[in-house]
């Protein structure tokens, strides 16, 4: 889909190669420019005190890419990276804006150098503002300072943890979108652009629904614990043998008479307590206990095929290993062969969506730590003398 597209991408961690490993899948020949000292993210698992010479989180992200290592705090290093920007359609970056200025790699200085570059900047708050410079993960800037996390947090709970690269990963899909935006702009224009992302931004956005509420009514309600929630039927609950539900619900009360029938307690839609949606809020306790006993006394098998029939918005909450297993989640195109470089393939998550009849899949494993240098530094005009020149000084790895 996007053959022909060349990303050069000088970023660290998830958010930012996230939107480059999504451009590989695609087809864009993407360019990862690494320090000699490498990506931090290769040691993820190291980090944690486990050792093991595979590292999926990695491998995720930076599937079919050429790795390129320079040192850009040598001039050797930055001249490599502007030939390289020279010839890119698209340079992807979160180095902190303050960096990026001090090494004369910002969009200003190599727009001159590449009139048609689109300049994509992910960072953890923005291109303006007090807080531009500061560092930023996902759990902090887009989970916390968004205001997504205290959404979450049920009133009196503690404060949960994101899990690894959720936010980073949404980011990676807005940072795309917007890239591919400015290629159409490109079309009509000839001329590239800046284009900024930021975790904190995707992270309020992520929570539009309940921050359009804040803005528009100066209020929003807090999640609540299952017998308190706000509409006692977009709840959880677990069946005799075990397996939690997620219910969901359509406007009004429509679901509400075939459910309870569904559930063999016609009887409760003639309790008064529960007679209307206002109702079973104010009875909010008493009408969750009612539906715990229901769904109790019926196993998954029985009640699974119940939900169906009345074609109610439901599913079991899966584990990871559950999902793995899911024959729908692989029909819907969730899961790709990637290559491992050495003839075999693993099974990993697939970019996030599906061009039926083009090939969208990895087309290469990650690469190890500057393993494509020569090749794409001769690509760009640099001969036999100056690549051993580079590595010599230690611009190059």
């Amino acid at each position: 889909m996007l053959e022909g597209l060349k990303v050069v991408e000088f970023a660290t961690y998830i958010a930012a190669p996230g939107a480059g490993g999504i451009m590989a899948d695609w087809g864009a020949e993407v360019i990862k420019i690494e320090s000699p000292a490498g990506d931090p993210i290769r040691g993820f698992f190291a980090s944690l005190g486990h050792v093991s010479d595979d590292n999926p989180v990695f491998e995720l992200d930076n599937r079919g890419k050429k790795g390129v290592a320079l040192d850009i705090s040598k001039p050797g290093g930055r001249e490599a990276m502007v030939r390289l920007a020279r010839e890119a359609d698209i340079f992807l970056t979160n180095v902190r804006p303050g960096a990026l200025k001090r090494a004369k790699l910002d969009y200003e200085t190599l727009k001159t150098e590449n009139p048609r570059l689109i300049y994509a900047s992910v960072t953890g708050y923005g291109l303006e503002g007090p807080d531009t410079d500061k560092p930023g993960f996902d759990a902090v800037s887009f989970w916390a300072r968004s205001g997504l996390q205290g959404l979450m947090t049920p009133r009196g709970g503690e404060p949960s943890a994101i899990r690894t690269g959720m936010g980073d990963h949404i980011t990676s899909l807005s940072t795309v979108s917007a890239i591919l935006a400015a290629v159409v702009e490109r079309s009509r224009t000839g001329v590239g652009r800046l284009v900024e992302t930021s975790l904190l931004r995707t992270g309020v956005y992520a929570a539009g629904a309940d921050m359009a509420i804040q803005l528009r009514l100066g209020r929003v309600a807090s999640n609540r614990p299952r017998p308190d929630a706000v509409n006692p039927l977009a709840n959880f609950f677990k069946t005799r043998d075990g397996r939690w539900l997620s219910l969901m619900p359509r406007q009004g009360s429509v679901d509400w008479p075939p459910l309870a029938k569904a559930l063999d307690r016609p009887d409760l839609l003639e309790d008064e307590r529960f007679n209307g949606a206002k109702a079973r809020r104010t009875n909010g306790p008493a009408f969750v206990a009612e539906l715990d006993a229901a769904f109790a006394a019926l196993d998954f098998d029985e009640i699974a095929p119940r939900l169906d029939a009345i074609d109610f918005v439901w599913s079991p909450v899966q584990r990871a290993s559950e999902v793995a297993a899911d024959p729908q989640a692989e029909a819907a195109g969730c899961f790709v062969q990637t290559p491992d470089g050495a003839g075999g393939t693993f099974r990993a998550p697939a970019a996030p969506a599906r061009f039926p009849g083009a090939d969208d899949g990895p087309k290469g494993p990650a690469p190890t730590l500057g393993q494509h240098t020569d090749e794409v530094l001769r690509n760009v005009g640099f001969n036999a003398v100056e690549i051993a020149a580079l590595r010599e000084s230690g611009a190059a790895a």
